[in-house]
């Protein structure tokens, strides 16, 4: 059996679909209220920060993946995250079950260096060190040899109008919602954004693959990377239209945080948009060259594509 802890999510539901499509129908979704993928998927309600409970959820498991997400607010992280991993890596120890992470970026410094697998952590501000002090769980479990995991570490991801993040909620969906595009800072620096989709299916390949474990590996993207200003000009291309955006500047969000808290928790992330992003997968794509990674204009397609059909 493979089980998914953190079922819904977007991730979680294309890895689902991958693991039934390439792998196995054995699959266990868990979340506090998950639901089903495919008809043969097996459901159970468990809170991770309890013991008892993600013990119930691994047991059984020959592959356990961690794709749980949370709000974006840093007393949440900092409480839950560690301890929801502790109690992951304690029952996967138990009952012998691989571990497979699917981990962020942010404890990784802003630079203009093409950031690699051996990047140092240098987290700057509390959601950062919440999730290098969770990442840091796993990798000490796995140098001391106390347990078969892996980490695929993906950077922000883009795609059709459920999945979260900044480049949907600020540029793709206001766009597919006839609003005028928000751009943090600026619009000229270079971004790697993943496909969803590729991200879910890369996790599964790597989960499935013995040979990738006791490493931390880049998930693909397209190389091609694009400035805001490129990606909102191919998104207009592929839509027949003219569109317009907004940079917002560091000091309207520092004057907008005093009213909105998810702003002022946006502020911590702020030093990433200030410089270009290069995340380098080139590990990945070198150990599975038969990979298709989506390029920004299939990926941007579609979502346009998507966005008509569900109209």
């Amino acid at each position: 059996m493979q089980t998914i802890l953190g079922a819904n999510g977007i991730i979680a539901t294309e890895l689902a679909k991958e693991l039934k499509l390439h792998f196995t129908s054995d699959i266990r979704l868990v979340s506090r209220n998950p639901q089903k993928v495919h008809d043969t998927d097996q459901l159970l309600s468990a809170d991770l920060l309890d013991a008892n409970q993600t013990d119930a959820a691994v047991q059984g498991s020959e592959i356990v993946y961690f794709t749980v997400g949370l709000p974006i607010n840093s007393a949440l992280w900092e409480t839950q995250f560690p301890r929801m991993m502790q109690n992951v890596i304690a029952a996967c120890k138990r009952y012998r079950a691989k571990l497979v992470l699917f981990d962020n970026t942010y404890m990784y410094p802003a630079q203009k260096e093409p950031l690699t697998e051996q990047t140092p952590f240098v987290p700057v501000g509390q959601k950062a060190k919440a999730r290098a002090a969770m990442t840091s769980l796993v990798l000490d479990a796995i140098h001391t040899q106390e347990l078969e995991a892996v980490i695929c570490r993906a950077p922000e991801f883009y795609g059709t109008q459920q999945t979260p993040g900044f480049s949907n909620s600020l540029i793709i969906n206001r766009i597919l919602n006839g609003q005028t595009a928000k751009v943090l800072l600026n619009d000229q620096t270079l971004r790697t954004l993943i496909w969803a989709p590729d991200a879910g299916k890369a996790t599964a390949l790597i989960g499935n693959t013995p040979a990738a474990y006791r490493q931390t590996w880049h998930l693909p993207c397209d190389d091609k990377r694009l400035t805001a200003q490129a990606f909102i000009a191919l998104f207009g291309e592929l839509s027949h239209q003219s569109l317009a955006y907004k940079i917002v500047t560091e000091e309207e969000l520092i004057q907008q945080s005093a009213e909105k808290p998810q702003i002022k928790e946006l502020l911590e992330l702020l030093p990433r948009y200030k410089y270009d992003y290069l995340f380098d997968s080139s590990k990945f794509k070198q150990a599975f060259p038969n990979f298709k990674t989506t390029t920004y204009k299939e990926g941007i397609q579609q979502i346009i594509t998507d966005a008509k059909n569900s109209n």
